[in-house]
């Protein structure tokens, strides 16, 4: 990794990209020290870790909703409107096709249509946060609510907006590297916050070794996962094209243990959380009053959806990235062939068999990283929600630039190589 990381920074027109990605973020986390106006600071950080539900929202944000600056709101907005954009990508038509045969205009029309979403999710995330926390606000004039509303929101565009600048012209994807950089930027904070428990005895000190193991197991079994793959051999039949001999040789399909990333986690949070934020929206219904009561963060019951939404988006987002069938017609017209397996139909199956085997062993992986703070924090009484799947983004994110970075280099190499 420090290899990979000397490399690009001798080499210009990387080093360019890296101090780009590194300027949005330094300039998100100026931001994250902007504080939104007419909000009572003194009551504000109790009632953030007062609330499971903003507990886990501030930890996504990298604790800009705990001080309530502009970039409250992270990028939550924006990777719910992606959810619903898959969706109903898979639900229209028209959307589908747009999205397969449409070419860059479909992606860049697609790209636009989840934007316009992210921002009217933010509005209304950004109104419900506000009366979620009307008791906290100096005055609850209905101008300043707007006003607070509108703040936060321009703030949540302008990171949308960091985040498909990181993505087009620096390094690695722009929204993990925002979760990255916030949650990386809350270290420090979560351990003074142990070194005042361990101070005013509220804090175990057993627990110290516990959780350094924990996170060094967590860590490693991150990187085996994420780097492990499944290789399928494929031989290819020589074929003559006028003077020349084609093909006559082997290859293999590459697929990855957790083919899914983080994104299952993410996703499965968000929802678990809706009914929380849609009743943030109207807190003075005591049916969504008991509803989020009910579904509070770390119950059995949550925790079992939790789970099964892992499950269930693990599978979902496998189908939308890979798609055995076309990989089998691919083969198929070159002229090749999985041993043993005849081609068409049986290779598709063959490959979404293993397929199905390796989402749901990287389903289990996920759910095992995510569900163990939690446990741990309903038996030891500790507030360690997240904190495994806050490792799984640290160390999947950082894996991901590393090899962005490798393909560049490589990319850049080859291209010299011709001229």
């Amino acid at each position: 990794m420090i290899e990979t990381l000397k490399s690009a920074w001798k080499t210009p027109d990387i080093r360019k990209k890296i101090l780009y990605t590194l300027m949005m973020l330094g300039i998100f986390r100026l931001g994250s020290h902007i504080m939104v106006p007419f909000i009572d600071r003194s009551m504000l950080a109790n009632y953030i870790s007062s609330n499971s539900m903003m507990g886990l929202f501030n930890i996504i944000s990298g604790d800009n909703l705990k001080n309530f600056s502009i970039f409250a709101m992270g990028i939550t907005p924006y990777i719910n409107a992606s959810i619903i954009m898959n969706l109903l990508t898979i639900a229209i038509p028209g959307l589908e096709n747009l999205a397969k045969e449409g070419g860059e205009e479909g992606k860049r029309k697609i790209s636009r249509y989840t934007r316009y979403t992210a921002i009217g999710l933010a509005i209304m995330q950004s109104l419900g946060t506000t009366l979620t926390i009307s008791g906290l606000l100096t005055d609850k004039s209905w101008y300043i609510v707007a006003l607070v509303t509108a703040v936060i929101t321009a703030g949540t565009a302008f990171i949308i907006w960091m985040s498909e600048a990181m993505t087009e012209k620096g390094i690695g994807n722009g929204t993990s590297l925002l979760i990255f950089i916030g949650i990386v930027s809350s270290l420090p904070g979560a351990i003074q916050t142990i070194i005042d428990g361990i101070a005013a005895r509220t804090f175990p000190i057993w627990m110290l070794p516990v959780i350094a193991v924990f996170m060094l197991v967590t860590i490693m079994g991150v990187i085996e996962v994420e780097e492990g793959q499944r290789r399928i051999p494929v031989q290819y039949s020589k074929r003559v094209r006028g003077r020349n001999m084609m093909g006559g040789q082997n290859s293999y399909i590459t697929m990855k243990v957790n083919q899914s990333g983080v994104i299952p986690v993410i996703f499965a949070s968000v929802i678990t959380m809706f009914p929380n934020t849609l009743a943030s929206f109207f807190p003075n219904s005591k049916f969504l009053t008991k509803v989020a009561s009910f579904m509070a963060w770390g119950t059995w019951f949550t925790t079992i959806v939790y789970v099964l939404l892992i499950i269930a988006f693990s599978y979902f987002y496998t189908a939308i990235t890979f798609n055995p069938v076309d990989i089998a017609k691919n083969i198929q017209d070159y002229g090749g062939a999985i041993p043993g397996i005849r081609t068409g139909r049986p290779t598709a199956m063959y490959i979404s068999k293993i397929s199905s085997r390796l989402t749901l062993f990287g389903a289990l992986f996920l759910i095992i990283i995510a569900i163990i703070p939690i446990i741990a924090g309903n038996v030891l009484k500790l507030n360690l929600q997240f904190g495994g799947t806050s490792l799984l983004i640290v160390v999947g994110v950082a894996l991901e630039t590393v090899k962005t970075l490798e393909q560049m280099l490589i990319i850049r190499n080859y291209k010299g190589f011709l001229k």
